[in-house]
């Protein structure tokens, strides 16, 4: 038997579909003995509202949408994303809001998605992740009227809200930390090169590089796959003059990209020192556990969270939330070039030698022309 309807439960009942309409809905019209009639006939039949027909009588869906323009491969080994929707599901489910989750392969899909899914009134409003270049999905946002959170960078214009943390200022630390412990050719295996923090994290290595007076930075896009950050990692282990340090986008790329140094023969961290962007129960099982960026992403998913049901409940116009920028936690997989692993150094919270990595920024010689540099080009808008 399929969905019951309102028909089947006035035909159990031995009633008309208005008065299962109005026992139903709560409004007066039946006698009390009636409408208990058709509320347990209709318990019995399992009947549950449909909430399209709710949403086109005005009632919400409770319900948001999340939809992922990646390949459906990466988003299931990648443990930022579980933490992330389980922080989500945390706050949406104890307010009986139901999360719609759809992973698709390019933005002009997530785009279709969005358009169907407001059409259909299936959701209230939206989670967006992964703020590109010029992002077409926000006037699209805008246009739909339903309120929309952005996980990304600080915007410009727009009624979404947007809640972010200092890419920017998390790559500096990174960056610092391993100039500090003396390296000189440093190796970064980006994200997808449309995305803004990707843009951000890139320029930062490239401006510290030149602050610093590095012998080589070097960024190179990747799709966040444990297979491209393989294959990018034995790349550039394979040249004659092969980095001493490489920073990955992901943790899953590092874990891949230690697993490379280990096959090629390349000891980790006295050859090679490696820094994850993301911290996770991967990054420290591994052996040696990862030097990486650590944050709470299930009280970030919370957040996100939060501020979508506050947003239902009083739209308003777009705003940011900065949240706290990730910090550098130094493990076994970073020393200085042929040094001792960096997390035996120091009892600071970096490990770095004479202080925080951030001391260093200013008075450092500057080099530009010894800086190579790999990026996409564009900027954020």
């Amino acid at each position: 038997m399929g969905r019951p309807t309102i028909a089947d439960i006035a035909r159990q009942a031995g009633v008309s579909k208005g008065a299962v309409s109005f026992a139903l809905n709560g409004r007066p019209g039946v006698s009390e003995a009636t409408r208990a009639r058709i509320l347990r006939v209709a318990e019995e039949m399992n009947w549950r509202p449909h909430s399209a027909a709710r949403a086109l009588g005005g009632a919400r869906s409770d319900a948001v949408g999340l939809v992922i323009a990646r390949p459906a491969r990466t988003i299931g080994v990648e443990p930022f994303f579980s933490q992330l929707l389980s922080g989500l599901q945390a706050v949406l489910s104890a307010s009986s809001i139901a999360l719609h989750l759809m992973v698709v392969e390019d933005t002009a899909a997530e785009i279709e998605v969005y358009r169907g899914w407001a059409s259909e009134h299936r959701v209230d409003g939206f989670i967006v992740v992964d703020l590109q270049v010029k992002d077409p999905r926000l006037p699209v946002l805008d246009e739909l009227g339903l309120p929309a959170v952005v996980l990304g960078g600080p915007g410009k214009g727009g009624n979404q809200l947007r809640i972010w943390a200092d890419d920017r200022e998390a790559m500096l630390s990174i960056v610092d930390y391993l100039a500090a412990i003396g390296h000189r050719r440093i190796a970064h295996l980006a994200g997808l090169p449309h995305f803004q923090h990707t843009q951000r994290r890139i320029r930062a290595l490239r401006d510290a590089s030149r602050r610093l007076g590095l012998e080589e930075a070097v960024s190179v896009p990747t799709d966040f796959s444990d297979a491209e950050g393989a294959a990018a990692t034995r790349t550039l282990l394979s040249r004659a003059k092969r980095p001493t340090a490489i920073v990955y986008d992901s943790d899953v790329m590092a874990v891949a990209g230690l697993g490379v140094a280990g096959e090629m023969g390349v000891a980790v961290p006295g050859e090679l020192s490696i820094v994850s962007f993301d911290d996770s129960v991967l990054a420290r099982i591994v052996h040696p556990p990862l030097t990486a960026l650590s944050r709470d992403t299930f009280a970030l998913g919370e957040q996100v969270a939060r501020s979508l049901l506050a947003a239902l409940d009083e739209p308003g116009p777009g705003r940011d939330l900065q949240m706290p920028t990730p910090r550098l936690t130094v493990r076994e997989s970073t020393s200085p070039p042929g040094g001792t692993p960096a997390a035996s150094l120091s009892g600071s919270p970096t490990g770095s030698p004479g202080g925080s990595p951030a001391s260093s920024r200013a008075g450092s010689p500057a080099r530009a022309d010894a800086a190579h540099i790999v990026d996409s080009g564009s900027e954020p808008v």
